[in-house]
């Protein structure tokens, strides 16, 4: 009888702290598509972000890349987020086998334009094509983290490589409107982003 209970008390015990890995588990990622997101990152200047929100990037019947969405505080309304001049951060988890390089050229393109009037996005064009060639074949695998600092700009590292940085305020607030402006690549994902479903 005494064994039996210390075996109760034992199994207990493993419950407990099995539960309570899980609960860290949870509480410090979000799993995506068997992909680990990190609920909260700190910037390149010490500042801590928190994760707005994330989904997948689909094309026809194909998962692109998880797209996940740091801010300083969380927000639903996209207007305050653009319209905010603070450090944020946008990270691309690539899940498709290859994306080529000129394929993310023409989207970063169509993303931009969607969402800039012609003028400034012909002003802004050379700042679009300078992050275009930042960025090569992305692959399964392949982390792009694009973060913006006010003092800084938007710096964009991909698989822990530095590629450069792209100065403006601006520059930041439509790359962001291609993913949560009122033309996003996809609906969806901007409403994960946003924190929603």
């Amino acid at each position: 009888m005494k064994t039996g209970c210390c075996n109760t008390g034992f199994m207990t015990g493993l419950m407990f702290l099995f539960l309570a890995g899980t609960s860290m588990a949870d509480e410090t990622s979000t799993v995506i598509a068997d992909v680990s997101i990190d609920n909260s990152v700190q910037t390149a200047s010490g500042s801590a972000l928190v994760l707005n929100g994330a989904g997948i990037r689909k094309k026809a019947f194909f998962k692109v890349y998880i797209g996940a969405l740091y801010v300083k505080e969380r927000s639903q309304d996209a207007g305050k987020i653009l319209s905010a001049d603070m450090e944020n951060r946008v990270l691309m988890h690539f899940l498709y086998k290859e994306v080529s390089a000129s394929k993310l050229t023409d989207a970063w393109h169509d993303g931009f334009s969607a969402n800039l009037p012609e003028n400034d996005y012909k002003t802004m064009k050379p700042r679009i094509d300078q992050l275009a060639a930042m960025f090569p074949a992305m692959k399964t695998g392949d982390r792009a983290v694009l973060e913006y600092s006010p003092d800084t700009g938007t710096t964009v590292t991909i698989n822990g490589q530095s590629r450069g940085s792209i100065a403006g305020a601006d520059f930041n607030r439509a790359l962001l409107s291609v993913w949560i402006g009122e033309k996003p690549i996809t609906g969806s994902l901007k409403a994960a982003m946003l924190g929603g479903k």
